[in-house]
C-alpha cells in the first residue's frame, strides 16, 4: 500500500564535546497516504534532506521510527528510489543503459527489462535519444533519465531531493509540469524535498512545513485543489499567503532567538 509513517523521528550529531553536538530534527511527526504527493518544505539547515536520507536508509534515525508498509525502514533498497539534485547519472552509459541500470541489479530478465526499460524511455519523453550519454544532454533531459530510472524497478516510494533546483526558472517549470504527468500516470507515493513554496503547492496533495533547527513540523496542510494549479488562482494565493507567513514567523523566531543568545 505504500503508507509512510513517520512517528517521533529525532536525529542527533554527537561531537567529540556536548558544545559540538547537533540536533538535527526533534520529534517529526506525520503520515503519508498510498500514492500520496508530499512536500517537505523549509528553509535550509531545517533537516529535510537529513529525513529524506533517514526514509531511504542511507542514515540511521537517533530515535522514533520509521514504518513503510507497517514494517520499519532499513538498509537502502529498490522499493525507496531517490532522485538527487545532480542526476547521478553513469557518465559512460548512454540514456538506456543508465535507466536499465536498476533493472539489472534487480535481475529482471531481459526480455522485461527491455520492455520495462522502453516504456520509461517513452513515459519521461525520450525517444530517440536512447543511444544519448549524459554530456550531450540538457539539464532537463538528464533529469527525465533520473525520473525514469527511479521509477524503471517500481518502487514503493519515490523520494526527490531538490530534484529541479539547478534547472534554470522555464526548465524547472517544464519539468514541474513534466513531473504531474508522469505522477498521474504512475501513481507513485512520492516524497518531495523543497524550499520553494510555489514548487510545493504546484505539485503537491500534503505539505509538511519544517522549522528551523532543530526541525519539527510546524503545520501539516492538506492541499485539496485541483489540478492543474495556477498561481494566479485566489485559492492557490491564499495558500502561498498562508505558507509564506508560517516561514518568516519561524524565521522571526530564530532570529529573536539568537540575539538572546548574543549570536
Amino acid at each position: 500500500m505504500s503508507r509512510l509513517v513517520v512517528s517521533d523521528v529525532c536525529k542527533a550529531y554527537t561531537g567529540k564535546n556536548t558544545t559540538d553536538s547537533v540536533v538535527a530534527l526533534q520529534n517529526v511527526t506525520f503520515t503519508v497516504a498510498h500514492n500520496e504527493f508530499c512536500s517537505i518544505l523549509g528553509h535550509s539547515g531545517c533537516g529535510k534532506t537529513t529525513l529524506l536520507n533517514m526514509i531511504a536508509g542511507f542514515e540511521r534515525l537517533t530515535s522514533g521510527k520509521l514504518l513503510l508498509d507497517e514494517t520499519p525502514v532499513g538498509k537502502p533498497g529498490w522499493e525507496r528510489a531517490v532522485i538527487f539534485q545532480d542526476y547521478a547519472l553513469f557518465p559512460w552509459m548512454t540514456v538506456y543503459e543508465n535507466i536499465a541500470f536498476g533493472l539489472e541489479m534487480k535481475k529482471v530478465p531481459l526480455k522485461e527489462r527491455t520492455y520495462v526499460t522502453e516504456q520509461h524511455v517513452q513515459l519521461v519523453g525520450l525517444a530517440g535519444f536512447e543511444k544519448r550519454y549524459p554530456h550531450e544532454l540538457s539539464g532537463g533531459m538528464r533529469q527525465r533519465v533520473a525520473i525514469a530510472r527511479a521509477l524503471a524497478v517500481d518502487p514503493h516510494v519515490l523520494l526527490m531531493d531538490e530534484p529541479f533546483a539547478a534547472l534554470d526558472a522555464q526548465n524547472r517549470a517544464m519539468m514541474q509540469n513534466e513531473m504531474i504527468r508522469i505522477w498521474e500516470t504512475e501513481r507513485k507515493t512520492v516524497i518531495f524535498v523543497t524550499h520553494s513554496i510555489e514548487e510545493a503547492i504546484k505539485l503537491s496533495d500534503r505539505i509538511i512545513v519544517m522549522t528551523c533547527r532543530p526541525g519539527h513540523v510546524k503545520e501539516n496542510i492538506v492541499v485539496d485543489l485541483p489540478r492543474p494549479r495556477h498561481e494566479e488562482d485566489p485559492a492557490v494565493t491564499t495558500l502561498k499567503r498562508r505558507i509564506r507567513s508560517l516561514i518568516n514567523k519561524e524565521l522571526e523566531d530564530e532570529s529573536c532567538t539568537a540575539k538572546k543568545n548574543g549570536l
